[in-house]
């Protein structure tokens, strides 16, 4: 049954992926700034009342929409507090404010992590990487859609990495910072276990995840779009990631994996404040990010309860990752090339 859709977020990692698997269904794109190629558009801002649109222009969309795909957000760990709660938050209301006058169902994509609420640490020291704010906004939207009994469904991925077949993403975030650091031999150690695990999810998965339950019409569900138990170790990322570097004919050296419980008794009180401001807040925001994954235990998986759609399984997800890798170093000029394997 063809839709008409009001998508969020269609220039982002999620959106990206998604828009063109929304191909059978009109999609509108709600857009701030960063305009999708070919899609239509509708300008207009998340955190303004009536979604910043004109009154004419709110009625006649809230009289086509019958769906509304939320991937808008941001996922910036420095951004601060009232910036993130301001367009994750607010945002959300604003949304759900206008599906109950359309009548219209809400996916939400929120974020697997909501779910790692004891894994923040509470110090950041010199760091602006703060993962709890964007954590607490993603659990109060979460919040609203779970109190407004708008139908539709909240879909928590994990990690975002790039498709499973080119490796090719919107945008490189947090994982490919420390992975660019690993490539680039800047960051000597790794505050994680070789056994702690790295749940990931490649773009494609989570873009048909959610085309799916458009698709189908779910309701009423919460759905993990992540790996699991099958995840990647943080020994295999680092693995790949070598391994990427070297086909690129890169000199990479594997950090060395050190307990956090180390870093944080023993590395940083004797080392940390003879490093450079740089360079010390930059170690301080990669702890604040692996402190997620650190000793955490796997996370729900629930794609395969989600019509057409498949768990993830460790040797696919591995390859994923690879071809990820592999278009990081290519899109950034580094080696012989940014070739991964196949």
């Amino acid at each position: 049954m063809k839709r008409t859709i009001l998508l969020t977020g269609a220039s982002g990692v999620v959106g990206a992926a998604l828009l063109p698997r929304l191909a059978r269904h009109r999609v509108i794109c709600l857009v701030h700034r960063n305009k999708p190629e070919a899609a239509e558009i509708v300008l207009g801002d998340l955190t303004i009342p009536g979604l910043g649109l004109d009154s004419c222009t709110y009625r006649n969309l809230a009289r086509e929409v019958d769906v509304v795909v939320h991937c808008a957000a941001t996922t910036d760990f420095s951004a601060g507090a009232d910036p993130t709660r301001e367009l994750n938050v607010t945002g959300t209301a604003r949304l759900l404010e206008f599906a109950a006058d359309a009548g219209a169902t809400l996916h939400y994509v929120s974020s697997a992590f909501v779910a790692r609420s004891e894994a923040s640490r509470a110090d950041i020291g010199d760091g602006t990487a703060d993962p709890r704010d964007y954590l607490a906004s993603k659990r109060a939207a979460e919040q609203l859609v779970r109190d407004s009994g708008i139908p539709g469904t909240i879909l928590r991925p994990s990690v975002v990495i790039g498709d499973s077949a080119t490796g090719a993403i919107a945008k490189f975030q947090a994982l490919y910072l420390l992975a660019a650091a690993i490539v680039r031999k800047t960051l000597p150690l790794l505050p994680l276990r070789p056994d702690d695990r790295v749940d990931l999810v490649p773009q494609d998965v989570l873009a048909d995840a959610v085309a799916a339950v458009v698709k189908h019409d779910v309701r009423g569900a919460e759905h993990w779009i992540t790996a699991g138990e099958a995840a990647l170790t943080a020994g295999r990322v680092v693995e790949l990631i070598v391994a990427a570097g070297d086909r690129a004919g890169l000199d990479v050296r594997a950090p060395r994996l050190v307990d956090p419980e180390m870093v944080d008794r023993l590395v940083r009180p004797a080392f940390l404040e003879h490093l450079p401001p740089v360079t010390r807040r930059r170690f301080e925001d990669m702890l604040a990010m692996t402190a997620l994954v650190a000793g955490a235990t796997a996370f729900p998986a629930t794609l395969a309860e989600i019509p057409g759609c498949r768990p993830i399984e460790t040797p696919v997800l591995a390859c994923a990752f690879d071809r990820s890798i592999g278009h990081l170093i290519g899109a950034m000029g580094w080696g012989r090339s940014g070739e991964s394997a196949a």
